[in-house]
């Protein structure tokens, strides 16, 4: 039975992935902001968000220091981190909806990712189809991933402007709609 869930689950993914990838007008993803917007978009961020965004893009060294440093850094602002690689489909089917709220919410809102256990020439190559306004910490041996005790990607947590730690979402957000909601809930 629980095999059973689980090829369900793994058939609705799919299905939602080739939908959203269809030009038959029967439901395209969201077009990622180009250079111009975002840069109009992110104009006039603090500084602290201002430097994520000057890094956009970027697959920082660092590993749990590094990452735990940023995080640190970023206390009075809410923080979305996200955990992706370049072999994950779900990562690959929400990640329109970072590309567009990081940018929309950029002013206020701290974004991060996070690439666990991915080579990096791949990871870099998923960047570049999927740009985003601000970094990602490479993760090769799972150490920043690791600290939230979940498992397989994505995953999605989000910190309160205190620095604390108020959520761990497991799994793809299904829609944009559904990322915002919780932006909105747990970033206050």
């Amino acid at each position: 039975m629980a095999l059973g869930a689980v090829a369900l689950v793994a058939v609705l993914l799919v299905g939602l992935v080739q939908a959203r990838r269809s030009d038959d007008g029967g439901g395209t993803a969201p077009k990622a902001p180009d250079a111009a917007q975002t840069r109009r978009a992110l104009s006039g961020a603090p500084p602290e968000l201002a430097a994520l965004h000057r890094q956009a893009d970027a697959l920082l060294p660092g590993g749990a220091a590094a990452f735990e440093a940023r995080l640190a850094s970023l206390k009075g602002y809410p923080v979305v981190v996200n955990a992706w690689a370049s072999w994950c489909g779900p990562c690959r089917f929400e990640l329109p909806a970072f590309q567009a709220q990081s940018v929309a919410l950029g002013r206020r809102v701290a974004f991060l990712g996070i690439n666990p256990k991915d080579a990096t020439d791949d990871a870099r190559a998923f960047q570049r189809e999927f740009p985003t306004s601000y970094p990602s910490y490479q993760d090769p041996d799972g150490r920043i991933a690791g600290r939230y005790g979940v498992q397989g990607l994505p995953f999605t947590v989000f910190y309160a402007a205190t620095g604390r730690q108020v959520l761990v979402h497991q799994g793809p957000y299904a829609s944009e709609a559904a990322l915002l909601d919780d932006i909105r809930r747990y970033t206050r």
